[in-house]
């Protein structure tokens, strides 16, 4: 079974982590930690499914998925970072 998400592995770490940079910006940002939360979980469990149920279908674009979901990630990371420092 997990096989399938072995040529994913590089999303799920970072976007993990992209995911925690974000909601640490929305707290920030002073939004409601109740609601951000629950937008949070609520977003995962989405991306659980999806990827679930994706995983076996993108199988053989794994490479192209990875390299587009890491610069996403990545600009997403440059973003709150430039979005922290000019809001400082």
């Amino acid at each position: 079974m997990l096989e399938e998400y072995i040529p994913f592995i590089g999303l799920l770490i970072f976007g993990n982590i992209e995911n925690l940079v974000l909601s640490s910006q929305g707290v920030v940002a002073g939004a409601n930690i109740l609601k951000l939360s629950i937008y949070s979980i609520i977003c995962v469990l989405i991306w659980l499914i999806v990827g679930t149920v994706g995983a076996t279908v993108a199988a053989q674009y794994a490479s192209f998925i990875d390299f587009v979901g890491g610069l996403a990630i990545f600009i997403l990371g440059l973003q709150a970072m430039y979005e922290s420092i000019a809001n400082k």
